[in-house]
């Protein structure tokens, strides 16, 4: 699948059509480029937002004029635990049921060692494993009905700690244990499989030149990936990968081989 958009016709058969699917931070960055992919494939989408709520509107409004009535939003701070039971609730009643969760929202900034406070530890590990946590497991009983899936956005740093980066490192090996834990729990209904990208997206905080080519050249190809492969690996993984569970697909070129 080269784009990320396919007519009508090829959207309802695409495997995809009227299957409901939940993505957190699904308005920005890959988790927006996921929700394009599936979309454009015919799924009915719940999009989650936190503070963004000009940019969510203006998405949902994109995407519905596609396809009509095909995308709804639902806010909320996933560090707020008590309420994630309730993004569920509305994602549910949204389409009367959930096929897909896919736990793609993350914090992501350096957190040095002797400089690291509480604040940042339960944003970290709460946006990136707690939540996701929380969340699948209100949706499980969902899940189960449909015969549904879970996807993680995980990391290559889950392996091999990112310097500077240890509170996300560790949060994301924690969500790689998860989605296996998860798989173990909730088989045979649901499948629970995850994805690592490597560089795809230059993060928000600023990345000098030298940076950037230095962390290419460390690929086997030579050149930084797109979200539009995540978006795919997503899809392979809800669509085709049915008996697959309990893994991490790795999207980044080569770089988590190259010591």
């Amino acid at each position: 699948m080269e784009n990320s958009t396919e007519s009508p016709a090829n959207a309802s058969n695409s495997g995809l059509a009227g299957k409901a699917v939940l993505i957190t931070g699904g308005v920005h960055r890959l988790g927006a480029q996921i929700a394009r992919t599936l979309h454009a494939l015919g799924a009915n989408l719940v999009l989650h937002y936190h503070s963004s709520r000009a940019r969510a509107l203006e998405f949902q409004k994109e995407l519905n004029t596609l396809r009509e009535n095909s995308v709804v939003l639902v806010q909320a701070n996933l560090l707020d635990y008590p309420k994630l039971p309730a993004v569920i609730k509305d994602a549910v009643a949204a389409w009367g049921k959930l096929d897909v969760l896919v736990n793609n929202a993350s914090s992501f900034y350096p957190s040095p060692i002797g400089t690291v406070n509480e604040e940042q530890w339960d944003d970290l590990i709460g946006t990136n494993l707690k939540a996701p946590f929380f969340l699948s497991q209100a949706a499980a009983p969902h899940l189960q009905e449909r015969q549904g899936c879970i996807v993680n956005i995980v990391d290559i740093h889950a392996d091999r700690p990112l310097k500077r980066y240890p509170v996300y490192s560790m949060a994301k090996a924690g969500l790689a244990m998860l989605t296996k834990s998860l798989a173990c729990e909730l088989g045979p209904e649901v499948r629970v499989n995850g994805i690592a990208p490597g560089a795809i997206l230059w993060p928000e905080i600023e990345l000098d030149e030298v940076t950037k080519q230095r962390i290419i050249s460390r690929t086997f190809l030579k050149r930084r990936g797109d979200p539009r492969n995540i978006a795919e690996a997503v899809v392979f993984l809800i669509r085709d990968a049915i008996y697959t569970t309990g893994h991490i697909i790795t999207v980044d070129g080569g770089r988590s081989l190259n010591s």
